[in-house]
C-alpha cells in the first residue's frame, strides 16, 4: 500500500492544520517548522522523496516558484481555492502554491485528489 509524503512550507510557520487533513485522508505530512518554511519546501520535498509539495505566503508563489527552478518540480502557484489544488493535482502538478490557507479540509482534499488521481492507499 502506498502512503503519499506531502510536504507543507508556510512563510509564516504554520501548516499543521493542513497536515493534519492530509493525515486524516491518509497520507504522511511532513510541516516544515518555522518562518519562511516555504523557501525550503523543495530541498526537505528531495530529501524526503515527496510525492506533493504544498507552499503557503501572501502570494501564494514564492515557495512553489523556489521548488521549481532549484529542482525541475512541476508547480502551479496563486492559487485560493481547494477546487483550484484538485484541478493541479489532477493535471499532474507537484507542488501546489496557495496563499494564506491553513486549513484541514485543504489537506484533507488535496490528498483525497491525489489518492484518486495517482493510486494507493488501496
Amino acid at each position: 500500500m502506498k502512503q503519499f509524503v506531502v510536504v507543507i512550507g508556510d512563510r509564516l510557520g504554520n501548516g499543521k492544520k493542513v497536515g493534519k487533513g492530509v493525515e486524516a485522508a491518509g497520507g504522511k505530512a511532513i510541516v516544515i517548522e518555522g518562518v519562511a518554511a516555504d523557501m525550503r519546501l523543495g530541498d526537505v520535498m528531495k530529501a524526503e522523496n515527496a510525492d506533493l509539495g504544498i507552499s503557503f505566503c501572501g502570494s501564494g508563489g514564492a515557495g512553489a516558484i523556489t521548488a521549481q527552478n532549484k529542482y525541475g518540480y512541476k508547480a502551479r502557484y496563486g492559487m485560493k481555492s481547494i477546487e483550484e489544488g484538485k484541478t493541479a493535482i489532477r493535471d499532474g502538478i507537484e507542488v501546489l502554491g496557495f496563499g494564506f490557507m491553513d486549513l484541514e479540509e485543504l489537506g484533507t482534499e488535496i490528498t483525497k485528489a491525489l489518492i484518486q488521481v495517482r493510486g494507493g492507499n488501496e
